[in-house]
């Protein structure tokens, strides 16, 4: 059994189908923030259900607007928050933030119809995708997020078996050398997309015009919209290059060989922290990890201090070569 997301985004919401967009957000946004709110005054050690029942007590005579949206945003954003504080107490994350409005805009829903290339969402009515459903199994949720001025639904989907096909002309072993120059050297030379780099001019020049407007106005709004955009546009094309170089790596090797970076160290570096960034190292490893599972693949970590660069990668006749044999599988 996998799990798998399909991101569909909604075709042109009128301006009804927007605000019920926005305020579902803002009424997870707020159901998180109030329960932070709540356990920072209490100091509850794992009170993820205390909480919610407190907000569930409250909520039809402080927060009757609640109730305007499905009942599935305010629930959903108390399960992120007990989350949020598992991971802190496993220590794999900080303490958690109070969201803010306009950053990472969503709401769940579990209770939904779906036909073709329309989603009903409760107490809202249809709303047309732009594509249909890809992926055919047992449709466990759907989250509905925003992307500058673009809606989206990602479904997530159960099935039995992987629906990807291997390539028969698979190789054997590969190892592949992430860098900075070149996004990644596996026998030949890839070229990062490097968007930010690219666009940097364009969005200094964008967020020096937001400096000069009046908080609030609508000349600020305009331009923190075309920000957005931008923004938007940045991170499309480089998620553009990784799947493709992802994709490719799966459908033609069986074993990938890759290093194992300390991309937070590497950040620390102010010189090169911008064009780290701008690769995606830590999201190219995540694709590659979640793809080699659905392609059955296998990844081999190796150690940061190989000396994988001088030992695989050495030009000759004016090409790049790598050799199979560096990576001990």
């Amino acid at each position: 059994m996998i799990a798998l997301s399909h991101k569909i985004q909604i075709k042109n919401p009128n301006y009804k189908q927007e605000q019920y967009f926005r305020q579902a957000c803002g009424t997870a946004r707020f159901a998180y923030n109030w329960g932070l709110e709540e356990w920072k005054k209490r100091s509850w050690p794992k009170a993820n259900g205390i909480i919610k029942k407190a907000f569930n007590a409250i909520k039809p005579i402080e927060f009757p607007w609640v109730f305007n949206v499905t009942k599935c945003a305010p629930e959903q954003a108390f399960a992120n928050l007990g989350g949020a504080f598992k991971r802190l107490f496993n220590g794999i994350s900080k303490y958690p933030k109070f969201k803010k409005k306009g950053v990472h805009d969503s709401f769940y829903h579990d209770q939904f119809k779906l036909a073709e290339n329309r989603i009903h969402i409760p107490k809202l009515g249809w709303v047309k995708l732009t594509e249909t459903l890809r992926f055919s199994g047992k449709i466990l949720s759907a989250t509905v997020s925003r992307a500058a001025n673009k809606w989206f639904v990602s479904f997530q989907v159960k099935m039995e078996s992987s629906p990807f096909k291997i390539s028969e002309n698979q190789a054997d072993v590969v190892g592949v050398d992430l860098g900075i120059k070149n996004l990644a050297t596996h026998g030949e030379r890839v070229k990062g997309r490097k968007p930010l780099g690219k666009l940097t001019r364009r969005l200094v020049r964008l967020q020096r015009k937001q400096s000069k407007c009046t908080k609030g106005s609508k000349r600020n709004e305009t331009q923190k919209l075309k920000i957005s955009k931008l923004h938007y546009r940045i991170r499309c094309i480089r998620q553009d290059g990784l799947h493709k170089l992802t994709h490719h790596l799966c459908q033609s090797f069986k074993v990938i060989c890759l290093e194992d970076l300390n991309v937070k160290g590497m950040l620390k570096n102010h010189k090169l922290a911008k064009a780290i960034s701008d690769m995606g190292f830590y999201e190219f490893k995540r694709q590659l990890e979640y793809k080699a599972n659905l392609y059955s693949n296998w990844i081999s970590v190796v150690d940061q201090w190989f000396a994988s660069s001088k030992i695989c990668v050495r030009p000759e006749e004016g090409r790049v070569k790598a050799f199979r044999t560096c990576f001990s599988v």
